[in-house]
């Protein structure tokens, strides 16, 4: 059984030390001075007193510092806490605490004197003025070890960390190679933040397939598909809203584009029709922080005979459906159960829930969906009642814990609503036990979460609608609606 590999940076930069690695804005930079700069932050950081073993938080935008401080972690045997910059202070606060990280990496962009009680805080931009000396690295990558820890969201409302290892990774990587395949002319557009797995894990790809990562800080119709024009651009991952906003802009996909990579849910069939009219190659897919990417993917030979469908698993990876601790047959609705050496390892101090969320090897997604007669997956309802807005994950039961805090609400229900721009935005249906603005409440909220987790609407009820156990029926929160706040 392979246990460990020789780090993925360092050996190519031995093999392919020329070829372009990363395009970010007027910046290029090849391999051999990815390793490099690499080396050199792992050595600052080192004087830090960054040691093998460590716990790194990250707190970065997409730019070419955030790649080289992933790298620069491997290079010292530290795992990296990817933080999301979308969140508030609360939440960093929360996840800096829960993964016990002992450093926190990040830039003026955002407030350093909110965590320094909490790490030890790194100004990256002083950090790469600093010295660097000659430093021993670690050459090998251990594939049972935790690489990265991402944080998702839980129906208990408390983030649970998702422990991804380099063997998760690198599987990841390879299964998406067998399905996609590569060429020595492919390059990965990323637009989506790199604190997300779709973002991350093309930084991976890169070092393994000695592909060029084209890095952007954001998404920008006009940017994204300037870059595609210049670089030559392959392959781009993005979510429904990115697709929607490139099929406006342009009457035919550029010539350069083989694969568009769509997650976040499937696409509705009049985005895909105009996809297909414009030539636009899209490949749905279904996965989630817990399968570092993808682990089901459909081709778009399939978009519209398959329509709705996320297609099948990735070579080495395996879906099946339960219900009741028994498999269903085609087209029987149950959970959605996944297997693969892209799982992750488990959740970090998280027995119970780690306990519930494996079966024999199995990872229960606590997603709905059934599969065709010839193994497509159809995913029903992703984790019951999640909400995804612009691709980021919304869990209502998150949302509802902060609306509670509130002196003013006596209970509180979060449901998904149909958006234009976003797809789907959370409503929040209230009982109060004292009147309140809904203004109020959306500043009340914006303090302790992300801006899109904020409802965009309030509403008021009498009840909320429960079951005989007491359990909140969200799916009817919408038909319940009395009135809306002002």
């Amino acid at each position: 059984m392979l246990t460990e590999q020789p780090n993925w940076l360092l050996q190519r930069a031995q093999l392919t030390p020329d070829r372009i690695a990363l395009i970010y804005g007027d910046q290029t930079v090849t391999f051999a001075e990815l390793f490099a700069a690499s080396k050199r932050m792992a050595s600052q950081l080192s004087a830090h007193s960054f040691r093998k073993g460590d716990t790194a938080a990250l707190l970065l935008g997409n730019r070419a510092e955030m790649v080289y401080a992933v790298h620069a972690c491997f290079l010292l045997g530290v795992k990296a806490v990817l933080l999301n910059t979308k969140l508030s202070k609360h939440e960093r606060l929360f996840q800096l605490e829960d993964s016990g990280a002992r450093f926190l990496l990040t830039d003026e962009s955002f407030d350093m004197q909110d965590y320094e009680q909490m790490a030890e805080t790194i100004n990256i931009d002083e950090l790469v003025k600093e010295e660097a000396q000659d430093i021993e690295i670690e050459p090998y990558m251990q594939m049972d070890a935790t690489a990265t820890l991402m944080y998702t969201s839980g129906t208990t409302g408390k983030p649970k960390g998702v422990q991804q290892t380099f063997g998760n990774h690198y599987f990841s990587a390879v299964s998406s190679a067998l399905n996609l395949g590569i060429t020595e002319k492919d390059r990965w557009l990323i637009a989506l933040p790199l604190f997300h797995i779709s973002g991350l894990s093309a930084l991976f790809k890169s070092v393994i397939y000695g592909m060029t990562v084209v890095l952007h800080q954001r998404f920008s119709v006009s940017d994204v598909l300037d870059s595609i024009d210049r670089h030559q651009v392959t392959i781009i991952s993005a979510v429904q809203t990115m697709l929607a906003s490139l099929l406006a802009e342009t009457n035919r996909c550029p010539s350069s584009i083989r694969c568009i990579l769509l997650g976040g849910g499937p696409a509705p069939l009049p985005l895909l029709e105009e996809c297909r009219e414009k030539d636009f190659p899209v490949f749905q897919s279904y996965g989630m922080t817990e399968t570092c990417s993808q682990i089901v993917t459909l081709s778009p030979e399939f978009s519209m005979e398959k329509l709705g469908s996320a297609g099948k698993p990735l070579f080495s990876c395996e879906i099946k459906i339960e219900r009741d601790g028994k498999a269903c047959e085609p087209f029987e609705h149950g959970e959605i159960m996944v297997k693969g050496p892209n799982v992750m390892k488990s959740y970090f101090n998280r027995e119970s829930a780690n306990k519930a969320s494996f079966q024999n090897g199995w990872l229960k997604t606590g997603d709905l969906g059934y599969l065709d007669g010839e193994g497509f997956l159809y995913v029903l309802d992703r984790r019951s009642d999640l909400i995804i807005s612009g691709g980021e994950n919304i869990y209502p039961a998150e949302v509802e814990s902060v609306l509670l805090s509130h002196p003013a609400v006596a209970e509180a229900g979060v449901a998904g609503a149909e958006d234009i721009k976003w797809g789907k935005v959370p409503h929040a249906y209230l009982v109060l036990q004292q009147p309140v603005r809904a203004e109020e409440l959306t500043a009340f909220c914006k303090e302790r979460l992300a801006k899109y987790k904020v409802p965009a609407k309030f509403f008021v009820l009498d009840r909320l609608p429960r079951n005989a156990s007491n359990k909140l029926l969200r799916n009817q929160l919408k038909d319940a609606r009395k009135g809306e706040l002002l």
